[in-house]
């Protein structure tokens, strides 16, 4: 495999200290996460940028083993897929992500503060789920 080590654990590790934070996040009483526009717009950054950085590592990837150019997110996925890096059942979920990514991004005001504390309290093991995997991969 064909990847700038350095670069992917450099990501990782950002990664990582993002969930971190989300995960203390997730301890927060709805009540209060909701009440304090502090703890939403937080979280709301940390998940933009944790999901910028899975994709900043899948692009690298196929990049770096020129597997083509991906037509979009979900092309990303699917060549990880394709090529053993991720389940294929992760897909659809990731390729969700990036667009949530990309709602936070350019219709932030449409989401609800609700959808995040939902997410925080949810979806964070997806994200862990594409680290260990990625990390598979520079290890082998």
């Amino acid at each position: 495999m064909n990847i700038d080590v350095n670069k992917i654990e450099e990501k990782i590790y950002f990664m990582e200290q993002n969930l971190l934070k989300l995960k203390k996040l997730r301890e927060v009483k709805k009540d209060i996460f909701l009440e304090d526009f502090r703890n939403v717009d937080s979280a709301k950054y940390l998940l933009q940028v944790t999901i910028e950085a899975m994709l900043d590592i899948s692009s690298h990837i196929i990049a770096r083993n020129r597997w083509g150019k991906p037509e979009d997110n979900k092309a990303h996925f699917q060549m990880l897929a394709d090529n053993q890096i991720i389940e294929t059942k992760d897909i659809d979920i990731y390729f969700s992500m990036a667009k949530f990514r990309n709602r936070i991004v350019h219709m932030y005001f449409k989401i609800e503060d609700e959808f995040i504390y939902e997410i925080v309290q949810n979806n964070l093991e997806d994200f862990q789920r594409f680290i260990t995997n990625i990390v598979k991969v520079i290890k082998n």
